[in-house]
């Protein structure tokens, strides 16, 4: 399936676990795609990413550093449909033993970051037809267990973000989605939950193939939505 053939897609986030598994469904699917990250080198990827276009050293906290990196992947490919906010982080940490310090990190992380990369791809967004933005939100984000208070409120931030911006950009054609994983199967939660049935947990790939179907012609009707990856946890 072809469907994403010559569509440009940034991928934030896009050397960690799930930016890496989400750029792979993507190009294989004909999508070319670009990483933004801190740092890689694109010696280390392999097909089908051989080809994609890198942008390195960039903080999307940082408005600008954000704009930087649209720009450069705009001249580099020629334009841009759709962007992918991948880049977050987790914490867990209680209320009462926690720090106010944690909660303003987890919103520059999950919040900011996307906010920033998606006023920056604005404009090439809008020179396309059928532009596309997926937000990678977190099933926490409907409801905050024991430790993750921070990281919760920031994910339900991410989705207001998606809702007011589908808002803002339906009548240019451009939608805006949020997919919500519970756990995915990654190499850093095996490690920190090593007791646990990682076969209900949901694979990088799957969530990639979920981000796929909404940057495909085929999910055009789609938009402010959040949609739940959850496995079987």
């Amino acid at each position: 399936m072809n469907n994403l053939e010559g569509r440009i897609v940034a991928i934030t986030g896009g050397f960690g676990s799930l930016g890496l598994a989400t750029a792979r469904v993507l190009a294989g699917r004909g999508a070319h795609v670009a990483l933004i990250g801190h740092g890689a080198s694109k010696d280390a990827l392999a097909a089908p990413l051989d080809s994609a276009c890198i942008v390195t050293g960039i903080d999307l906290t940082d408005a600008k550093s954000a704009q930087q990196a649209i720009d450069t992947i705009v001249q580099q490919t020629g334009g841009l449909h759709a962007l992918v906010n991948v880049a977050g982080a987790f914490s867990w940490e209680t209320i009462a033993d926690g720090s106010a310090d944690t909660w303003q990190s987890m919103f520059d992380v999950n919040v900011k970051t996307a906010l920033n990369a998606s006023k920056a791809a604005l404009a090439a967004l809008s020179a396309q037809q059928g532009g596309r933005i997926v937000n990678v939100g977190a099933l926490a984000a409907m409801k905050a267990a024991m430790g993750m208070g921070a990281y919760a409120a920031s994910k339900a931030a991410l989705l207001r973000l998606t809702e007011a911006l589908a808002e803002e950009l339906k009548d240019r054609g451009i939608t805006v989605n949020a997919v919500l994983p519970s756990i995915i199967d990654t190499p850093p939660n095996r490690r920190d939950m090593p007791g646990a049935d990682f076969d209900r947990w949901v694979k990088p790939d799957e969530l990639g193939a979920v981000v796929a179907f909404l940057l495909s012609p085929e999910a055009q009707c789609i938009t402010g939505a959040a949609i739940p990856v959850t496995g079987r946890v």
